[in-house]
């Protein structure tokens, strides 16, 4: 589990993030990022949105572990920065490296749009 100061954890924060943030979409999921203003140089912050048309509450859970897994890797990414990572129905039925991949490819894309600061060597 990601520790307190790296989720998102209110509602206006997730709709902040979803409705102004910069977005980018794979196969199967949906990547929203956004630079805080109030705490630029804080940690990043990701939170997941996965809803019932992923399936039932096992393939659910089972998605959101494997993207809180993933998030844990990518903290150190950029700074001040607030993700959303919304699963798409086929995210239950893929290989652990393949979502790996595709959300490894929508962070690089969404941090190239959001225009955040990258931390050095990276």
């Amino acid at each position: 589990m990601l520790p307190k100061n790296q989720r998102i954890r209110l509602a206006q924060d997730f709709t902040a993030t979803v409705r102004s943030g910069a977005r980018t979409g794979r196969r199967n999921v949906v990547l929203y990022a956004r630079v805080r203003s109030d705490e630029p140089l804080g940690n990043n912050r990701f939170g997941f949105i996965v809803s019932k048309a992923v399936g039932n509450a096992v393939n659910r859970n089972l998605v959101k572990r494997r993207m809180r897994a993933m998030a844990a890797q990518f903290t150190a990414d950029a700074i001040g920065l607030d993700v959303v990572v919304r699963a798409l129905p086929g995210a239950a039925d893929v290989e652990w490296n393949e979502l790996h991949q595709q959300v490894r490819s929508g962070l690089d894309s969404v941090l190239r749009k959001s225009g955040a600061k990258r931390e050095k060597g990276l």
